[in-house]
Parts: C-alpha cells; structure tokens; sequence
C-alpha cells in the first residue's frame, strides 16, 4: 500500500514537472506569438508587403514647347527601358553579366552604371539600358527570375521635330551631372534630363515637374505581377514661344550654308517671330549621345555651327551703326539736319588718312543723303562732333552694347567703348579711334539681336525688348505694347530725320539697298541700312595700288556683312537684322536675306497661314559699304584707316 502511494507521489510530481515545463513552453510559445502578432505585428506586416510590393520613384513627362501657333518645337517619344534597381539584386555583377547575353554592354556601360548605383541611393533605378527592341524587351521578361532587380520600363525620349531649325533657341537636353544630383536627387531617377541650352535651360524649372511613384506586386523571384498602385507625378508646364517657325525656316533656308544670323523681332510688344544661326546641328544628338566622331565634326567646323550666333556672335556693326552716331550728334546740337561736310573719298587726321568707300568722293553731303549713300567721311565729322562718349551713351540706349532683358540663358553684351574703357586697359583715348567708331568699326561689337532691337527702336521711338516666351501653362506672360515699352526721349524730327535716310537706303535709286526694296504687289515700303565692317588690315600702299578687293580674299578674310531694316515705313511692325560673316558686302549679302523675310512676314495672316507673297523683288544687287579705312574686330586700328 505505502509502495503504492509512494509510487503515485512519484506520477504526481513528475506529471507536474511535465505540466510545468509544457506550461512554460506555451507561454513562451504564447510571448513569441504576443510579440510577433502585436508588439512587431506591423513591422512585420510591413515586411512582407516590402517583399511582395516593390515601391518606387517615376520620372515626371518633361513639358513640351510650342511654337505661337502650338506647333510642338520640343515633344517627348515613349520607348522601352531597361532599369536596374540595386537593392533588389543580390549581386549586380552577376545580374549585369546575365543581362548582357540579352542585350550586349560594352565596358563603358558598365562603368557609366556601377558610377551611377555609387552615385544613388539602392533604391533608386539606375538605367543599364535605352531603346530596346520588342524582342530584347520580350526576352528580358522571359528572363526575369534569372535577372534580379532588372525591370523592363517605358520611358521618354526627347524629340525636336524641327532639328537644326530651331536647335540654338529652343536649346536641347543632356543627362544630369552629378552637381545636378547633388542639388536635387530625383534627377538621378531614370529618364530624368536637365536643359543645357536656349529655352530648355532658361525654363528648366518650369518644364522639369515632379517625379511620381508606383507600388507594383512581385513574386518570389522579382517578376512582376500586377501594379497594385500609381500617383502620377505632375507633368512639365507647356512653354509657348513668341516663334513662327514657318518664318523661323525661312530665315534657316536663306541663311544656306553661311556662317549667318537672322533675327525678326515685332516692333510692337518685341516678340522673337525668328532667330537662326547657321550653321546649326541635330539637337537630338546630345540626349542620345554624341560620338567621338560627330563631336569633332563640330568643333572642327570652321563656321562654328554649335554658336548661336544671334545671341552670342559679337561683329562690328559697320555703317548700319551710322543712325545712332548721327543722333548723337543730332541730340547734342553738335550738328544739325542741314549740316554739311564734304567728302573727297577720305578722311585725314594728322598724318593719317581715313578712307570713304566710294574711291572719288560723295561731294558736299548732309545727314539725310549720308545716310542714304553710307558716306563714310560725314559719319568721320560726325563722330568727331559728337564725341565717343555721347555715341556710347547713344548707343546703350539704342539697345546696343548692353545686355538685353532677354528670357535666353546666354547673350554676348559686346561693346560700345569710351574713354574710361580705354583708360581702364592703360591707354589714352585718340582722335582716330573715335573717328573710325563713327563707321562702327574699331572697337565697337555687337550682336545680331541688338541689331534687330536697334532697328524696332529706331523704328518705334520706344525702348522695346525682346522676347522668346509668350506664355508658361498656358497663362501668357506680360508682353507689351508699343504703348507700354518706355520712350527713348528723343525728339521725332531727329527720329524722323534718320528714318527718312533709312527709307531713301531701300527706296531711291542712289541709295545702296535699292535693290532689294520690297515687291509692289505689298503695297508698303521698308526702310533700312546696309553694312559692311572689315575683318583685317589693309595697308595704304595696297590701296593705293588699286589692291584692295574683298572678294578675292580668302572666305576668313572678307568683310562682315550687315543689314538692319523694319516694315511698314508708315506703320512699323516689323524690324530685322542679318549678319552674314565674311559675306562681303551687305547690301548684296545680307540684305536680300532681310527683304525675303519681311515678305514672308508681310505675307502671313494672323491665323498663321501663308499668303501668296505677290511676286519677288529685284536681284541681290552689290553695295557700296564694305569700309577699307576700318579696323578689324575689337584689337587696335587698321593700318590703312586708323591712327594711333
């Protein structure tokens, strides 16, 4: 019996241990679970939507640009991707090596790659590569378990259906850099460009928009399988420029092969309608890549075709520079509508001379025919009444040698000098240097778009700017009228007096461009002024000897071609500067180029339509401003010319 009981205190103990120790387990087992279900339920909830949900960043659409009439300048093209996502693969190396018996990279790819993953943060797509054909595409998706953290993505190519055309103003796009990134990390996210030139630069901001994101579901091997989510990003605002690209071609189809410029500003409100540089290139090149190859083609090209030179090329005005030495003289009583000079074909100050173009002399001459005729010998006087530092300050107010208001990232100032500039660089100012300003030679440089405000504000007696951008999300920018642009405060018989020897340039037979007046069939005149500014020295033994000929010189030689003009005379519009480097004489050069592009302007009605222009004008013809007393470029005075 005591056995019994002993024995059954034995079962009990030991049924308590294992109660115990089962008890102890369950609670253990019960903790665990109390903490895996509550206390870490949602991380781990959120863990295993991490490994089912691959979240991540998209690009935003980059806005389009349009032309006045809507008509898509810069526009983007869908096309299949390939993206790697760092973090979702266990080993790159082996994912890229894997990937590459797909679709081939070469050792530039796969440093530009691993660069970018070190670059970025892991979860951020890195692009490993663009334009996949259907068929890669197919094969990487047939591939997917085998290529971890490889997704196959639709992205945007930026388009510029008018290439050359249009390719300096409206600029183009390249990868960002990394001080891009730095500044902003969501352009390391795939498809992401930066503007580097023109429009694409200056309305970066407005143009990028915001990236967006997408929640997709994957299995177990990273292959997708539906896309749980998406939050658009918010798409690049719409940029509508003040162009007409039908006038825009126009301008590039007459400038040709040239190294040129061509700018057509509204006299009205200084919208931009034109302005080409020639010659020019494919945009397009620099968001898929420039070759070694391409690169040097550019930069070999002696006309500098990656230059736009309506903005940043610098050239001495030449004679269309007289109008604004003639009212500086004019403004400052120094002389007036009814002075005369007499002109025996040069100009001596001390021992040197200072030649006209016309070899046997213009005779006594006042503004209006020295204008009309482009003497040299009276803007001589002239220049010399006046003073260079009241031709400067005329000048600035004119639009020239200043920086412009412009909505482009880059302008050339130029130069319109005075005797402080040349004190600044230690020299004194001379006589010579001021006479040979008065032809807007010797130091004096300027752009092709000042040229074209020069003439809109000769033109409308008002300080005009110009302008590229005409609206931004469709909400349109502050323009301007005529009324609204300042008053240049100079008395209209001045203005007037200028004017009128602008109109007798084109419009009687003696002035030097005659021959390129508009057709009849317009009904309404333009008015404008011819140029020609030499490039380098002639000696005054050369010119003695009968010599000088500009057009047997080598191309690099000639002299620049110039010609500024606006339309109509009676109620002005339009205005239009052309400069053609080394085109010899401008009114054979440059100024058939103005005329076709006021026709074309003249000819078009408001709703963009072309109009049958009514016959062409005359031929080119050849004038008589190509200047052999003048100096070249900014550098000191020509020997034949100048003094010093």
């Amino acid at each position: 019996m005591r056995r019994e009981v002993r024995r059954s205190g034995v079962f009990t103990r030991r049924a308590l241990a294992v109660l115990g120790g089962q008890a102890a387990v369950l609670g253990l087992l019960g903790a665990r679970l109390y903490q895996v279900q509550v206390t870490d339920g949602a991380r781990y909830a959120t863990l295993a939507r991490q490994n089912r949900v691959s979240l991540r960043m998209i690009a935003p659409v980059r806005g389009t640009i349009v032309d006045r009439f809507a008509t898509v300048v810069a526009g983007n093209k869908q096309n299949w991707r390939a993206l790697l996502i760092a973090e979702q693969a266990p080993d790159v190396a082996r994912t890229l090596d894997r990937f590459s018996a797909i679709v081939p990279l070469d050792a530039r790819a796969r440093a530009r790659i691993g660069r970018d993953i070190r670059r970025n943060r892991r979860f951020i797509p890195v692009l490993v590569q663009d334009f996949l054909t259907w068929a890669q595409m197919a094969e990487i998706e047939e591939n997917a378990p085998d290529l971890p953290g490889i997704l196959v993505d639709v992205g945007e190519t930026r388009v510029y259906p008018f290439g050359p055309t249009l390719a300096h103003l409206v600029g183009y796009v390249a990868p960002p850099t990394p001080a891009d990134v730095a500044a902003d990390p969501t352009l390391a996210l795939p498809g992401m460009r930066v503007g580097r030139t023109g429009v694409e630069k200056f309305r970066e901001r407005d143009l990028r928009g915001i990236a967006g994101a997408v929640q997709m579901e994957v299995n177990a091997y990273g292959r997708v399988i539906r896309e749980l989510a998406r939050q658009e990003g918010t798409p690049g605002a719409e940029v509508t420029l003040t162009i007409d690209t039908a006038l825009q071609q126009v301008a590039m189809d007459r400038l040709g092969g040239e190294s040129a410029a061509a700018v057509l500003l509204d006299c009205r409100n200084g919208e931009v309608l034109a302005m080409a540089s020639a010659p020019s290139f494919d945009p397009s090149l620099f968001d898929t890549g420039v070759s070694a190859a391409q690169w040097h083609d550019w930069v070999s090209n002696e006309r500098a075709p990656l230059i736009d030179k309506a903005t940043v090329g610098v050239y001495s005005p030449g004679s269309t520079f007289k109008m604004a030495v003639g009212l500086a003289a004019l403004s400052a009583g120094a002389v007036t509508p009814t002075t005369t000079f007499f002109c025996p074909g040069y100009f001596q100050i001390g021992n040197r001379k200072f030649y006209c173009w016309k070899r046997g002399g213009h005779g006594t001459i006042n503004m209006h025919t020295a204008i009309e005729q482009s003497c040299d010998v009276f803007f001589y006087h002239t220049a010399l009444a006046a003073g260079i530092d009241r031709i400067a300050a005329m000048a600035h107010r004119f639009g020239l040698g200043t920086k412009l208001d412009l909505d482009l990232p880059m302008q050339a100032e130029g130069l319109i000098p005075t005797r402080a500039w040349r004190r600044a660089q230690g020299h004194p100012w001379e006589l010579g240097e001021t006479a040979i300003s008065g032809i807007g030679q010797g130091f004096v440089q300027v752009t092709p778009l000042q040229l074209a405000t020069y003439a809109a504000r000769l033109a409308t007696g008002r300080a005009v700017q110009p302008h590229v951008t005409r609206a931004i999300g469709g909400v349109a920018l502050p323009g301007g009228q005529a009324t609204d642009w300042p008053l240049l405060d100079l008395p209209e018989p001045l203005l007037d007096l200028v004017r009128g020897g602008m109109f007798a340039v084109v419009n009687r037979p003696q002035g030097t461009g005659w021959t390129v007046r508009l057709p009849p069939a317009l009904g309404v005149h333009m008015a404008g002024k011819t140029g020609s500014a030499q490039v380098t020295d002639v000696s005054q033994a050369e010119r003695a000897r009968g010599g000088y000929h500009s057009s047997k010189m080598a191309w690099k030689l000639r002299p620049n071609a110039l010609f500024v003009a606006y339309a109509p005379f009676d109620a002005p519009r339009y205005a239009a500067a052309v400069v053609v480097a080394h085109g010899d004489e401008g009114a054979s050069a440059a100024a058939p180029i103005v005329r076709d592009l006021m026709v074309a302007a003249l000819t078009r009605d408001p709703a963009g339509r072309a109009v049958a222009p009514g016959g062409a004008a005359g031929g080119g013809g050849s004038g008589p401003d190509t200047h052999p007393g003048a100096s070249p470029g900014p550098g000191p005075l020509a020997a034949a010319g100048g003094t010093t």
